[in-house]
């Protein structure tokens, strides 16, 4: 203002510069040129400005243009007070700009990567009463009822929170009209759908669901859902309440104040129901001398963090036994609005649906009748009372009957079980102690003929190895049994021969002495072994012989022998050349002591 007083007393002063008495011309002319000058410079300073890249010029109205009605903030027809139009960056000249209006440069908004911008309006038209949020942008007019105000005020834009949304970048907004909350994009994970729950009713543009404004916005009826028993409130794409189509995977800028989004998780999901009772054991134990003895203990199964429920009490046959199983469950995108609507999540249908549900029905099954092969008549299948033992040996069967049982009671919830499994049921040991008896003795007795076997192996092993060692002493010893097999052949053979030559011998002497008689004979004999004798002995000793025959010439008689008539020749003979021997001996003796 201080510029623009001081620039009218200039611009007035070189108006009436000539009416000042001078009589030089040169001087007024001269005052007038500077005092213009001036009074441009201070006019023109404030009729411009400079807006920056990263600002917005915002006009508010001083002076000039009549009041706003009632209830309207920002001016379209040039009244007073906040204006529709903002500047771009840059230089801008209007007279007098300054003057008739506060200028103020604020900065654009920026949106981060991951989030949104919730737009509220401070001006527009009001909402219907059936509204909370305001209608969608159209997108073709979507550029222009966000960044022109004057288009948005003229375009029946509504006060208010808005539907629309701010995507990440850079928008130049005017603040007069806007005002511009952050939120955090949403994400839909794998394995998971999103259930809407809108608040406004407009048209949608979310990935798979793209859909104008809807016209029919009634409750989907029930018997749509084919096979359901719960009622649920579901409504089309764009209506106000829960959408009867799931959003899929995906990254979304949703509105979360006009959007109410549930990630509902669709993958096969796992419910254990375990542990909660006391579960007793009977051990055997078998000794050194094979005798089977029994211990018994018990130990507390406690109910794991991420289990469904505790394990199943059923009752078979009189005993209670606690049974634990395993149920996959799975929700398909489809049922997921209908889950959600109906009872709230995956985790109220497992607590208030389906975890009674699966209780009743394995009791109903395991304490029933099943259908299995007769033990007395192979081939033939009987219905019989379900025994306790079936929970091991037919536990097939009973996970079977439950499954076609318990599928269509899920299927009403929206919810599909794909199968059930027993974990380890806790049967009394006194029921599985005589089986086990059964089975250890037999595996005992197998094992004593497994250990006789290996015995014998290694005998027969260590006593071929023995063999082996001892291999030519066999050898040896074989030889010398054949060895004197030959011999003691030989020697048969020998005697046998002798005692032929005897034979023949004494036949032969019997003849002699037939002959020459039996005196005769044995003289004979006799004088035969003397031959015999001799030739044996020279034959062994032949230098006796050598040493006779060279001194033969000395074969003097030194002794004189008698013959009787009373002795045969014979006799006689003999003693002379025993008496010559023994001298003979005597001789070499002496000879032999002389030598040494």
């Amino acid at each position: 203002m201080f510029y623009l007083i001081f620039g009218f007393l200039f611009l007035l002063a070189t108006l009436f510069a000539h009416k000042i008495d001078t009589k030089n011309k040169l001087v007024t002319l001269g005052t007038r040129v500077i005092c213009g000058t001036i009074a441009v410079i201070l006019i023109s300073s404030v009729s411009f400005v400079l807006i920056g890249e990263n600002e917005t010029g915002h006009f508010h109205k001083i002076y000039g243009g009549k009041n706003l009605e009632d209830g309207a903030i920002i001016a379209t027809q040039g009244e007073k007070g906040p204006q529709a139009d903002i500047l771009t960056p840059g230089f801008h000249f209007r007279p007098l700009l300054r003057i008739i209006y506060k200028v103020s440069k604020e900065q654009v908004f920026i949106v981060p990567e991951n989030k949104y911008g919730f737009l509220i309006a401070k001006d527009g038209m009001p909402m219907r009463p059936d509204q909370t949020y305001a209608d969608a942008f159209n997108p073709n007019e979507l550029r222009g009822m966000i960044y022109d105000a004057r288009y948005f005020l003229e375009h029946n834009g509504q006060k208010g929170p808005q539907t629309t949304v701010l995507t990440p970048g850079t928008h130049r907004l005017n603040k007069f009209l806007w005002d511009v909350k952050l939120g955090d994009v949403t994400e839909i994970p794998e394995g998971f759908v999103a259930v809407i729950k809108s608040n406004v009713w407009s048209r949608v543009d979310f990935g798979n669901l793209k859909t104008e404004k809807p016209e029919n916005i009634s409750l989907i009826k029930i018997d749509e859902f084919t096979g359901r028993d719960l009622k649920v409130p579901l409504v089309p794409v764009g209506a106000i309440g829960i959408w009867e189509k799931a959003l899929n995977q995906g990254k979304y800028y949703i509105n979360e104040h006009a959007y109410k989004v549930i990630l509902f998780n669709i993958k096969a999901n796992t419910w254990e129901y375990k542990g909660g009772y006391k579960r007793r054991y009977i051990d055997l134990v078998i000794d050194d001398k094979g005798i089977i003895t029994q211990k018994e203990w018990e130990t507390n199964v406690p109910i794991p963090e991420n289990a469904a429920d505790p394990a199943i009490e059923v009752k078979v046959e009189g005993w209670p036994i606690p049974l634990e199983l395993r149920a996959l469950v799975q929700v398909s995108p489809d049922n997921a609005p209908y889950v959600v609507a109906a009872v709230g999540g995956l985790q109220e249908v497992e607590d208030n649906i389906l975890t009674p549900i699966i209780r009743s029905v394995v009791r109903n099954v395991t304490g029933g009748t099943i259908h299995v092969p007769d033990e007395n008549s192979p081939g033939k299948l009987i219905n019989r009372p379900t025994r306790v033992l079936d929970l091991m040996i037919n536990r097939d069967v009973l996970e079977q009957n439950i499954e076609d049982l318990i599928r269509p009671e899920s299927l009403k919830a929206g919810v599909d079980i794909k199968e059930i499994r027993f974990g380890d049921p806790a049967i009394p040991p006194e029921l599985l102690l005589a089986w086990q008896r059964e089975q250890l003795a037999q595996q005992l007795k197998k094992a004593y003929t497994q250990e006789k076997i290996a015995q014998d192996e290694r005998i027969t092993a260590e006593k071929a190895k023995a063999t082996a060692d001892q291999q030519s002493k066999l050898v040896e010893s074989e030889i010398e049994v054949k060895r004197s097999e030959q011999i003691a052949i030989a020697k048969e053979n020998e005697g046998l021969g002798e005692k032929n030559k005897l034979t023949l011998i004494t036949q032969a002497q019997k003849e002699q002495s037939e002959i020459l008689g039996q005196d005769r004979v044995v003289e004979l004999r006799k004088y035969e072994l003397l031959l015999t004798t001799l030739v044996n002995y020279f034959d062994k000793h032949p230098e006796v012989l050598t040493e006779a025959l060279s001194n033969a010439h000395k074969f003097v008689p030194e002794r004189i022998f008698t013959i009787s008539s009373e002795n045969n020749g014979l006799t006689s003979a003999a003693g002379i050349l025993g008496d010559f021997l023994s001298s003979n001996q005597e001789k070499q003796k002496k000879n032999n002591t002389e030598k040494k």
